[in-house]
């Protein structure tokens, strides 16, 4: 598939941003666009959607897809960033029990309102919620509609739980941590978080190409187009009219094939258009 468009995955090591990640895979595609779906904190680990070219315009619909993580919460104290690199600013001495933390869980599934953490990159009158956290300013932050789809305790240990969380796009794991903590009567926060699935992509299908990601999300149907109207569809007139069959016109986005060959990556809305052609 060409180099134009490509969507690749990657394993984000911790102690690094997001956008410093990706500077390897600039590098390597000087003059193209990159960007990702879905940022991950700094201390965080785990799996990043990449995009290259005119991949990025899928970005909308990739950044959609809900998440798995893994998160290690420690009881007993809770710092203004809800991570490991912030200051303390509440603790205290109840540390729950295990049977404790198996009864509560069940009660944050399902969707409900989530009020992020103060050191996020949310937009707060016009400005990143981080940065007038840093000056010592009063931040509101709204409190927005989350869904948690699964949530379970994996060990737990020394005050520290490790569980696993399966949530929507918009959860913060950071403000899922804190309020576990807060409602067993306690303070908390994250020290380990490890993103192991974006939608239909886990970790292990780090490697895979372009074309075999892509038909793994199932947004993508076949359409075949009439090779006699090759220029025609090469000039971008008559897209349209020259669709002879669609495997599925209920997916938003298809491979093209013309001749028995694959000639690009279209997007179907109102109208028939290329996200790219391979030829």
């Amino acid at each position: 598939m060409g180099s134009d468009f490509t969507l690749l995955l990657m394993d984000k090591k911790e102690g690094v941003t997001s956008f410093s990640s990706l500077y390897p895979i600039k590098k390597e595609n000087k003059g193209k666009k990159v960007g990702h779906a879905g940022t991950l904190d700094k201390f965080a680990s785990g799996l990043m959607v990449v995009f290259v070219g005119s991949a990025t315009r899928l970005n909308p619909v990739f950044s959609s897809f809900g998440k798995k993580y893994i998160g290690k919460l420690k009881f007993g104290v809770e710092t203004d960033t809800l991570d490991p690199e912030g200051n303390v600013v509440g603790e205290s001495s109840n540390i729950p029990s295990k049977e404790e933390i198996d009864e509560i869980l069940p009660s944050f599934l399902g969707r409900q309102l989530q009020v992020p953490p103060l050191y996020s990159a949310l937009h707060v009158d016009g400005k990143r919620a981080y940065q007038i956290a840093r000056k010592g300013e009063e931040v509101d932050m709204e409190p927005r509609e989350i869904e948690i789809y699964s949530l379970r305790a994996l060990s737990y240990e020394s005050g520290i739980l490790e569980f696993e969380a399966s949530v929507s796009k918009g959860t913060y794991i950071r403000s899922l941590a804190r309020d576990i903590a807060l409602k067993l009567n306690s303070r908390g926060h994250l020290i380990a978080l490890r993103r192991t699935e974006v939608g239909p992509f886990t970790l292990s299908d780090i490697g895979k190409d372009t074309f075999t990601l892509l038909d793994k999300t199932n947004l993508f149907s076949t359409v075949v187009m009439d090779g006699k109207k090759r220029k025609l569809i090469h000039n971008g007139s008559g897209l349209d009219s020259s669709i002879l069959s669609d495997t599925d016109k209920d997916k938003p986005y298809c491979f093209v094939r013309i001749d028995d060959e694959l000639y690009g990556i279209g997007e179907k809305n109102h109208k028939f258009k290329f996200l790219t052609r391979f030829q």
